[in-house]
């Protein structure tokens, strides 16, 4: 019992450690937050964090063939997932109106927000290179864990990762009622200008490596 308990904590701190690092997922949790309420952005954080979980999965359970065809597909999911980031970019930017909003119902949208957000998180196979860095940090281990641990291992990035966009929902939630007037648009248009520079980096990095 010990064990898996040890094991369930190694995990929610993996999942945090992953989840935390601020990028592209956690602009548009943020700005979805701001937008139209602390649901939403949890809901698209849940939707990041399932994504990771599956990163951590095939971590915890060595699953190799997996992990190795999406790391030798890397470029294609980086572009893919620039393209992406472009997209949203372009939404947020043609916003002309950010009170319109601001008045939509928290509830508006919610399966979109969450596979947007899990879509643009796996997007990133690196992350399995991550787990397992942290896992081996953690005295985990080498890819692989014994099956009677490692689902307590799984269960814990999930909720390490959950609690992470948990709070980061929470936090931005409080802010959204300082808004006013055209607070919503600039907050639309700065997040719009993220993305975008987070797509063109993407993209522009693959295009630089194919060109070697």
């Amino acid at each position: 019992m010990l064990d898996l308990l040890v094991m369930l904590g190694k995990g929610a701190v993996a999942g945090f450690v992953i989840a935390a690092p601020v990028g592209p997922v956690g602009v548009l949790c943020v700005q979805r937050t701001l937008e139209r309420g602390s649901l939403s952005g949890l809901v698209g954080g849940l939707g990041a964090a399932l994504a990771d979980t599956a990163y951590g999965c095939i971590a915890a359970f060595g699953l190799s063939l997996i992990a190795n065809w999406l790391q030798q597909h890397e470029l294609a999911f980086r572009l893919v997932g620039g393209v992406f980031l472009l997209f949203m970019a372009w939404r947020m930017l043609k916003a002309v109106d950010g009170s319109r909003a601001a008045t939509l119902p928290e509830h508006e949208g919610l399966a979109n927000i969450f596979f947007t957000t899990m879509i643009l998180t796996a997007t990133n196979p690196i992350t399995i290179v991550a787990f397992l860095g942290i896992f081996a940090f953690l005295g985990i281990g080498a890819i692989g864990v014994d099956k009677t641990l490692a689902w307590p291992l799984v269960f814990g990035v999930f909720l390490g990762s959950s609690l992470w966009w948990l709070s980061l929902a929470g936090l931005a939630a409080r802010f959204r009622d300082r808004l006013r007037g055209g607070g919503m648009l600039r907050i639309n248009r700065g997040s719009g200008l993220l993305l975008l520079c987070f797509g063109l980096y993407g993209i522009g990095s693959v295009l630089w490596i194919w060109s070697r």
